[in-house]
């Protein structure tokens, strides 16, 4: 069978995202089945959902092992899959923001050290200010550098705040919002087109419905 192959982030974000494509048609009750498995398939429907790690899951479609997946406009932009971004799916809202120790004030007469697991987006959202920066990428915890002062500043996703708060941050600046896009290999859509166009249309009027 011709199965078309559906990339989800693991976590809340999946779960949300797999809840849309349920609502739009497109379900596959053993993804609802408590178990390990990481493949489920809809032979019905020829669908197949796997479960991936979020910044995973452009590579994935990227790469053709899946057709279609939901990213992060941060994995996108940070990455830049070659990749067909054809829906906001609304989902997983937050937002990339810039913060430092409460009472920061920036000496642009020094380099700014700013720490991120999102190098690029940083580059060239300071390059675009004209910023001379020096980039510490850090995959974790990037709450702590301005704290032990292995930073001056970091650029992480911020959803609520709390986390910043309690280390004694505060946002200075926003660089973009995030939510969750759907992607599409570029060579499955041209052999696929009916089919994803059909799964795009249905989930475009739960999204705008």
């Amino acid at each position: 069978m011709d199965y078309l192959n559906i990339a989800l982030p693991k976590g809340r974000l999946g779960e949300q995202v797999y809840a849309l494509f349920d609502s739009a048609g497109f379900p596959c009750p053993s993804i609802r089945e408590e178990n390990r498995k990481l493949i489920f398939e809809n032979a019905e429907l020829g669908l197949r959902y796997f479960w991936a790690k979020p910044s995973d899951v452009a590579i994935y479609v990227e790469r053709g092992a899946a057709d279609l997946g939901v990213a992060g406009r941060d994995i996108l932009l940070e990455y830049r899959p070659d990749v067909y971004e054809m829906l906001d799916l609304g989902l997983g809202k937050c937002r990339m923001a810039v913060a430092a120790r409460q009472g920061f004030r920036d000496d642009r007469r020094r380099t700014l050290r700013v720490a991120t697991k999102f190098s690029h987006i940083a580059a060239r959202h300071f390059a675009a200010q004209g910023r001379d920066i020096d980039i510490i990428h850090l995959n974790g915890s990037i709450e702590i550098a301005p704290i032990l002062d292995l930073s001056d500043v970091i650029v992480d996703i911020v959803e609520t705040g709390t986390t910043l708060r309690e280390n004694n941050l505060e946002v200075i600046e926003t660089v973009l919002p995030i939510s969750a896009r759907l992607i599409v290999n570029k060579a499955g859509y041209e052999f696929r087109r009916e089919r994803v166009c059909a799964l795009l249309a249905a989930l475009r009027g739960k999204v705008t419905g």
